[in-house]
């Protein structure tokens, strides 16, 4: 099912930095200068500072140090084609789509630490879903931040949705409780549960973030259908951590990658596929609840690279 419009145009605005500060420059490094050893090891070093990771990087200069050697890569113009196909090709083939329940409400668990841009992350997905036909319904299980709730219910007035709360400081479990008994009722077509921004080096937190799992799965058969960690690009290698941390304690499902319109550290994406076997599902690019795109690796390396 496709849920969502493919603009190139809305790519290439979003990765405008990381086109700047990255590629322009690569691109002004590389401008009528043959290759060799000293161009490579500056090409290696823009690699690592927009953050496509010590490994990919690693496997993409001994590519180019391979090819150089052979005689095959001798323009630095060249490497600019040779990164874009050696980073399409790093994707295996992924299932990115959206899983849907096969009957019953179709549960979303968010995930993601303080100040990623969950919530608005959240209204973007919720909107989404809305304008392909689907009757959502919030739930408001991030009960220990001051406001949360609050934040929540103004994306759900402005969007048109319902959001099932509870107490402040209450158990975020009990929420999960109620809002799957009330999407069950209602008949929603979907739940997204908002949940704690907790450090990923919390135990205890992580611990709640488990239970409010195991009460949803005994609430609605095959639930929750997604588990969706938001990440900041912004914060480069520490979301790798918070890729493994939340995975161990909610297996989960997909990425959503936010706030990629605000860094230059667009090659974020690939350091997460390198580190872990979880797909990127979408990409946040910008404030409003339209600035959401389903992650494609063909058409991203072609937005990051575009001229």
């Amino acid at each position: 099912m496709a849920l969502f419009r493919k603009t190139l145009d809305k790519l290439k605005k979003g990765l405008g930095k990381t086109r700047e500060t990255f590629v322009s420059s690569l691109r002004s490094v590389l401008s009528g200068k043959q290759l060799d050893d000293a161009l490579i090891k500056e090409i290696e070093k823009r690699l690592i500072q927009s953050d496509v990771g010590v490994k990919a990087t690693k496997v993409l200069i001994d590519g180019i140090k391979k090819d150089y050697k052979a005689g095959t890569l001798t323009k630095g113009e060249d490497v600019i084609e040779y990164l874009k196909g050696e980073l399409k090709a790093m994707w295996p083939e992924q299932d990115r789509a959206l899983h849907f329940a096969d009957s019953g409400p179709t549960v979303i668990l968010m995930t993601g630490v303080n100040g990623v841009g969950k919530t608005t992350s959240i209204s973007k997905l919720c909107k989404q879903l809305k304008d392909d036909g689907h009757s959502v319904l919030l739930g408001a299980c991030d009960t220990f931040r001051a406001g949360a709730v609050r934040q929540l219910e103004i994306w759900s007035e402005r969007l048109g949705v319902d959001v099932v709360k509870g107490q402040q400081g209450g158990d975020p479990a009990a929420v999960a409780f109620d809002a799957c008994s009330a999407a069950v009722s209602r008949k929603v077509d979907v739940l997204i549960l908002d949940t704690a921004g907790r450090l990923h080096t919390q135990g205890g937190l992580m611990d709640q973030l488990s239970k409010i799992r195991r009460v949803i799965v005994k609430q609605i058969p095959g639930a929750p259908h997604e588990t969706l960690l938001v990440l900041d690009s912004t914060s480069g290698q520490n979301a790798l951590r918070q890729a493994e941390e939340f995975d161990a304690a909610a297996g989960v499902t997909g990425i959503f990658l936010s706030k990629l319109d605000g860094t230059a550290r667009g090659g974020i994406v690939v350091a997460i596929k390198e580190a872990t076997n979880i797909p990127v599902k979408f990409v946040g690019l910008g404030e409003t609840p339209e600035d959401i795109e389903p992650f494609d690796p063909e058409r991203f390396v072609d937005a990051m690279f575009a001229e």
